[in-house]
């Protein structure tokens, strides 16, 4: 079997509306909710905490809450050029966080939009215990640097 997909925004993969992909997507994130109540026993919230599997995996675990959320991911064509404005997610400078930025085509308006998107990245994330802190880097370009909260439930 095939592991599931999940959609980053950085590359051509998965995503799109297609209900095939949004039942897998669903199937996917109650497996994430069932780890974390299985393995978060000792939490006030089990589900409000990332299980050991997401800190080992955050891209994928990050992802996959978003997705879930229904929050668009951007996307690449076989070509690499960006096709869809929404999150990219990637690795940070440190080990475990998890860069998010709002991407799109050219002439899209993703820079104008990414404030608005990258808080609700944020909100939908740290219901889901996890830290979501922004940043602007160079051409004062906005971006999210997401870790699991250090004790259990989010800070707001």
């Amino acid at each position: 079997m095939a592991e599931f997909e999940v959609a980053t925004g950085a590359t051509a993969g998965p995503a799109g509306d297609d209900p095939g992909r949004r039942a897998a997507v669903r199937t996917a994130f109650e497996g994430l909710l069932q780890i974390r109540r299985l393995m978060n026993t000792d939490a006030a919230d089990p589900e409000g905490v990332p299980a050991e599997w997401e800190r080992r995996r955050p891209v994928r675990a990050v992802a996959l809450a978003l997705e879930a959320a229904g929050v668009p991911p951007s996307a690449l064509d076989a070509a690499g050029h960006r096709v869809a404005t929404g999150y990219c997610l990637g690795t940070a400078e440190r080990p475990g966080v998890v860069r998010v930025e709002w991407l799109g085509p050219p002439g899209s308006g993703a820079a104008y939009a990414a404030e608005e998107g990258l808080r609700n990245c944020a909100a939908v994330l740290r219901r889901l215990g996890w830290e979501a802190l922004e940043y602007r880097g160079p051409r004062r370009r906005r971006h999210l640097e997401v870790e699991p909260a250090p004790d259990g439930p989010p800070r707001r």
